[in-house]
């Protein structure tokens, strides 16, 4: 069960980019309620549920998975990844659907960007212990790609 919720049912274990594969569940449920007209609370609320319980998963199962694998950040763990990708589109509101689209796309690029880039303190927050170290650094690149989407939403 453990290495079915930290890899987000399986997409950890593909052979290529684990990381991106587990970014694109949130993308896609952002994208699905906002496609269906759900107002902007309830898709942070959403949103927010995932952020929590993908970081709980992360925090808490993640020892199991370091210690069978024997890495650090073994990266069939992507529950980080679901967590910082859902941060990115807690307050944000787009109208239309080419706004919803292009949301979902600048979002999710820039959440990667920033996950592979690892700016200050992200590159940092890894050293914290197990799941934490894990977690921490994506949350900040989650934070930092939120705050490029919310600029970049003034010119949609």
């Amino acid at each position: 069960m453990k290495k079915l919720l930290t890899s987000c049912f399986g997409l950890g274990f593909l052979p290529f980019a684990p990381g991106t594969w587990g970014s694109v569940p949130p993308v896609l449920v952002f994208a699905v309620l906002s496609l269906l007209d759900l107002q902007s609370i309830s898709i942070t609320i959403i949103m927010f549920g995932i952020a929590v319980a993908a970081s709980a998963v992360c925090v808490l199962m993640s020892p199991d998975i370091i210690s069978l694998t024997g890495k650090k950040d073994p990266s069939q763990i992507v529950a980080d990844e679901v967590a910082g990708q859902a941060i990115v589109f807690l307050v944000i509101s787009p109208c239309s659907t080419y706004q919803i689209l292009i949301c979902s796309a600048i979002g999710f690029a820039a959440f990667r960007f920033f996950d592979i880039l690892k700016p200050f303190p992200c590159k940092k927050l890894e050293n914290l212990p197990s799941g934490w170290g894990i977690l921490a650094d994506d949350l900040m690149a989650g934070v930092y790609a939120a705050i490029v989407l919310q600029i970049c939403m003034r010119f949609l």
